[in-house]
């Protein structure tokens, strides 16, 4: 019996996780924007500086790492057409597993005040949102060479 997986060129890989981490970065910034609606103007802006300031080394020593890796190695791929489910590592799933989880944790039953959570939001939220643009970047490099 034959498997099917779902195949696709390589550049539909970085749109996808381009498109996956924009996605992340936006949805985890709207949380933080709800739990930060209800406060004063000035304490809301300190916090979303605060969640930028994190945002920053979240960026820089996680998420642009990583999505200058997953570049490289869909790059590597021998065949043109890979698995859809490839824009990721195998192994990486299972962290994402437990980053959803422990996010669902945190803003459903965790009892850090949601000011607090949404700084935390806006960090994470930041640094994927940013790293994101190295996938598109990585497309638009792409389609340069091509012409």
């Amino acid at each position: 019996m034959q498997h099917y997986k779902p195949a696709a060129h390589k550049i539909w890989l970085y749109g996808l996780a381009g498109t996956v981490w924009l996605g992340v970065g936006v949805m985890l910034a709207v949380f933080s924007s709800r739990w930060l609606k209800p406060i004063a103007l000035s304490s809301m802006l300190l916090l979303i500086l605060a969640g930028i300031a994190l945002a920053v080394p979240i960026y820089y020593f996680g998420f642009s790492k990583l999505a200058r890796k997953n570049i490289r190695r869909i790059g590597a791929y021998a065949k043109e057409r890979v698995c859809l489910f490839a824009f990721q590592e195998w192994k990486s799933y299972p962290l994402v597993a437990f980053m959803v989880s422990l996010g669902i944790y945190l803003r459903s039953y965790s009892a850090l005040p949601k000011p607090l959570l949404a700084v935390l939001y806006l960090g994470i939220g930041g640094g994927i949102f940013s790293a994101s643009l190295h996938y598109f970047a990585h497309i638009l490099g792409f389609f340069k060479h091509e012409v």
